[in-house]
């Protein structure tokens, strides 16, 4: 493709309709269906799929062998771990097909920041928080809470992430970044982590700092 400021692998499909932004990569056999939108600076990893109007914020992250189907919505900055599996119908059947994405599809929100580990499965018709972190090979099927740490099958939650992703360590009353390189702070109150202090010292967050 002509005139392009994305980079698309030889093999990658993409097709006319779809939009990419600037800086963004598709790589090895991936597709990209018409109407799909992903934002700036995005990596596509090998053998992925881009239904059609799926909408993909900035700066995400998209490992090889993921499809994103019709009814997910990724905001800036997530990461879709290797493998991952995105699903769009409660109640599928091949003899009754549920193809009417306005009926049969059920919507799922990917957050700013969230990341999802390597073979996770997230069931349709939920919300993934800001910043949360889902561990492989989990099986979410309900909404997870911002900055929530979430693994096993079914999903529950087992602690809390910094916005750089590591697990925050109880310190008194405060939660802390235990990452030498990041270090910040927060409080909990009522289910809702707030951060409360940034090291002078800490990396930048894209999409926070």
């Amino acid at each position: 493709m002509g005139n392009q400021d994305y980079y698309s692998h030889p093999t990658a499909t993409i097709d006319d309709g779809a939009r990419i932004g600037a800086g963004s990569k598709v790589w090895h056999y991936s597709h990209v269906c018409a109407g799909a939108g992903i934002g700036d600076d995005c990596t596509i990893g090998q053998n992925c799929y881009i239904d059609r109007n799926v909408r993909i914020g900035s700066g995400v992250k998209i490992q090889n062998n993921v499809s994103v189907y019709q009814g997910v919505t990724v905001e800036d900055y997530a990461f879709l771990g290797p493998s991952c599996v995105f699903t769009n119908v409660l109640t599928p059947r091949s003899a009754f097909p549920r193809n009417n994405p306005e009926v049969d599809y059920l919507p799922t929100l990917v957050r700013r920041g969230a990341s999802i580990g390597a073979n996770a499965t997230i069931c349709c018709g939920i919300e993934l928080g800001p910043w949360c972190v889902v561990g492989a090979g989990a099986v979410v099927t309900g909404d997870v809470s911002p900055h929530a740490v979430v693994v096993g099958v079914p999903a529950r939650q087992s602690g809390w992430a910094c916005h750089c992703g590591a697990v925050l360590l109880q310190k008194a009353q405060t939660l802390v970044c235990p990452d030498s390189r990041c270090g910040r702070q927060y409080t909990l109150s009522g289910g809702v982590l707030q951060l409360s202090h940034t090291p002078d010292t800490a990396l930048a967050v894209k999409g926070l700092d």
